[in-house]
């Protein structure tokens, strides 16, 4: 169990706001400068919050992770080792060896166990330094966001993004993972004609601007070769150049909503379906 203090109800609260007496920290005006400054933030922040210190991986936390978690597990603020490995970072123990190792990191979704039941967390995982070492972790407990769900089957697709801005391509492709799709990137047209040579896709999803051939000509040509593709444009032009298209498409105005490009993708599953 960790060992407790009294809170002194102040508006706001720092590590001065608890009675140490009765655990081993003592009084925080001689506490290491990090950890202070890393407890007062932690103790004045109304997110959930633990920090671990020193070797001996002594445990703080704040009152919001404290209501969390509930009686039955701990008080607040601690200031012990504790008996058991406190849920968070039971539920990450990869992220909490890297951040001792002095390696922030972030584990989103992470189901974390209070003994009452579990819920998901976004887990944000800080080394606090201590000028030559690591001396702590600090880890906060965000509400986990929810991806939206693929709308119909989404495993039977498998769909190759074309985007000449990296970050952009990096960003829809790990979208179209999370929703449970099978998706590859690639910027130039020409890496894209190579790919759908040598792997089966059932969706172009193109970039209409894209160096040395527009996304337009790529999907004709694509087209020809590949009769059974389904083709969405992502284009900042309007529909202006995609007029008079000899083949169906579907087009996404720049910049679009994530639940548009779902919408597009339910689209071409039923019509996968309709067809087989």
């Amino acid at each position: 169990m960790l060992a407790s203090g009294n809170s002194a109800r102040t508006a706001s609260r720092t590590a001065s706001s608890y009675d140490w007496s009765a655990t081993s920290l003592g009084d925080p005006g001689l506490w290491p400068q990090p950890l202070r400054v890393a407890a007062d933030l932690m103790f004045n922040t109304p997110l959930p919050m633990l920090l671990a210190w020193g070797d001996q991986q002594l445990v703080l936390c704040n009152e919001a992770y404290g209501a969390l978690a509930g009686p039955g597990f701990s008080r607040v603020p601690g200031g012990s080792v504790p008996a058991v490995l406190p849920p968070p970072f039971a539920a990450a123990r990869e992220a909490l060896a890297n951040a001792r190792r002095g390696e922030a990191g972030c584990v989103p979704g992470a189901t974390v166990n209070f003994g009452a039941g579990s819920e998901r967390f976004d887990l944000y995982f800080t080394p606090i330094g201590t000028g030559t070492d690591v001396g702590g972790v600090l880890c906060a407990l965000g509400t986990a966001l929810e991806l939206p769900q693929a709308a119909e089957e989404p495993g039977t697709l498998s769909i190759l993004v074309v985007e000449d801005n990296m970050d952009s391509q990096y960003l829809v492709c790990e979208m179209l993972k999370a929703f449970g799709y099978e998706a590859d990137g690639v910027a130039h047209p020409d890496d894209a004609l190579a790919r759908l040579a040598a792997q089966h896709y059932h969706v172009l999803f193109t970039d209409v601007s894209l160096p040395g051939m527009s996304g337009v000509d790529l999907a004709r040509q694509a087209r020809e070769q590949y009769p059974h593709l389904k083709v969405i444009f992502a284009s900042g032009y309007g529909d202006m150049l995609l007029r008079h298209l000899d083949f169906p498409y579907q087009s996404l105005q720049k910049p679009y909503e994530l639940d548009q490009l779902q919408d597009a993708l339910g689209k071409v599953a039923s019509q996968l379906r309709a067809g087989a």
